[in-house]
């Protein structure tokens, strides 16, 4: 039997004026490591995670935050999900129903909120989120932004439609698919306007040819790819790509626009979030590639052996300097180079590698824990050994879109909270206990504590 315990001492009662029924965990147990428990497991594996967290007990105590941590990753456009987490957390009162009808709780004014990328795609509202977040960061919230792989395929996708074109970059705007769609009907709809947005665009075939790469593309784009990508990369992008292709006007249509609107829309995309003064400027302008505080590591994806050197020798700030300047210049070589690698890789064959060397950088660094999305779980967070770098994966599902097509039921609720104590606490509408990490107590459980 699991050695469950009442979570009120470490979070306090949940008060919501809306009446939102939450369906969150009342009790708290210590992270399970193994399968020994009835319960769903957080991991399968426990002799892993021991052995890397007595080798990092080994390099010295852990450094944690100054103040409390709030991680919420993978909202994927939804801005309800996001109240609901937050709420979960303690770290905002509802004071009303709607997706800004909210104020901080002392707990939020003293804690730092840190969102670990994918706020963009599937819905079931990318601009009620960031309307959302907007209202957040308003209210006074400490808020730290993460770059996703989503986000960066948007911003790299609009900067390829008006940049000059070439066999590295036709693609970068269809690449995004049928996931986009669902924003560029939004921005259509609230934003265009049908006679003077439409006024002088070309016919339905030349916006076509203005969002997809020609013929010359596909005999071009492998030689030119070489360089940045192996060959296994570069077969499943062209098979990606032509999927894609094949599928974009019927994705267009399914969402009631013509090719000749989605041009529009996208432009009009183009003018709210990429331009100085857009209305949704601000979440590029503050989104980073990561964030170290103490001995953890927030990033959206992971890290390889390249970051882990830089990080090692120049620290976080320089990479997210190189965040900055590599993502305004070619889509292409900055989305298949190692930076882009910490929002979207997965550890697989065609991924930028981490090893031992990677972590032992990291180890050197100070760092001990890397917190991330990416990853999505349908148990609540859970705690890996990769390389032997501890990860704790925090992407729990929390969109009704991915939710509903992954057989989860209602709206995704949860968050990680990471305290000055050395307390994690990831709790998730999806398993029965929040779960609470401490490394210092599993190491003294395993009897290897110093």
């Amino acid at each position: 039997m699991m050695n469950t315990k009442s979570l009120s001492p470490l979070l306090p009662p949940i008060t919501c004026a809306t009446g939102h029924e939450l369906d969150l965990p009342e009790s708290l147990v210590p992270w399970p490591l193994d399968r020994e428990t009835q319960r769903p497991c957080a991991s399968t594996l426990g002799p892993e995670l021991v052995d890397s967290l007595s080798k990092v007990n080994d390099l010295g105590p852990w450094d944690w935050p100054a103040r409390p941590v709030v991680f919420v990753s993978d909202l994927h456009a939804d801005a309800e999900s996001l109240l609901r987490s937050l709420v979960a957390a303690r770290a905002i009162r509802r004071t009303g129903p709607g997706l800004t009808d909210f104020d901080l709780t002392a707990f939020g004014r003293s804690c730092q909120f840190i969102i670990g990328g994918d706020c963009l795609d599937k819905g079931p509202s990318n601009l009620d989120l960031l309307d959302s977040l907007a209202f957040l960061i308003k209210s006074g919230a400490d808020v730290v932004l993460l770059a996703g792989n989503h986000d960066l395929r948007l911003y790299l996708g609009l900067e390829a439609l008006t940049v000059k074109r070439g066999s590295l970059n036709a693609h970068m705007f269809v690449r995004m698919g049928k996931k986009v769609m669902p924003l560029l009907k939004e921005v259509f709809d609230r934003h265009v306007d049908r006679e003077k947005d439409l006024a002088g665009l070309p016919d339905e075939k030349a916006c076509r040819d203005l969002m997809i790469p020609g013929k010359k593309w596909t005999k071009q784009f492998p030689k030119a790819a070489s360089v940045y990508m192996k060959d296994a990369a570069i077969k499943k992008e062209m098979a990606r790509l032509k999927k894609k292709t094949n599928r974009f006007a019927d994705h267009a249509a399914e969402v009631g626009l013509t090719l000749r609107e989605l041009y529009a829309a996208a432009l009009k995309c183009r003018e709210l979030f990429v331009d100085p003064a857009g209305r949704y400027a601000w979440f590029f302008k503050q989104l980073k590639a990561a964030h170290q505080s103490g001995s953890l590591l927030f990033v959206h994806a992971g890290v390889d052996d390249q970051m882990a050197a830089q990080i090692s020798r120049k620290g976080v700030a320089h990479i997210n300097r190189r965040f900055r300047k590599e993502s305004r210049k070619d889509p292409f070589v900055f989305y298949s180079g190692t930076v882009a690698n910490l929002m979207r890789t997965k550890y697989r064959d065609v991924d930028h590698p981490l090893t031992e060397t990677g972590v032992d950088d990291l180890h050197l660094a100070g760092i001990k824990l890397l917190v991330h999305g990416h990853v999505n779980q349908h148990s609540g967070q859970q705690l890996k050994s990769k390389h032997g770098l501890l990860h704790l994966e925090a992407d729990i599902t929390l969109d009704r879109h991915s939710r509903s097509s992954e057989g989860l039921e209602g709206i995704g609720t949860g968050a990680t909270i990471i305290y000055p104590d050395g307390n994690i606490i990831g709790i998730s509408r999806d398993y029965p206990h929040a779960k609470l990490f401490n490394p210092v107590e599993i190491l003294q459980q395993h009897g290897l504590s110093q």
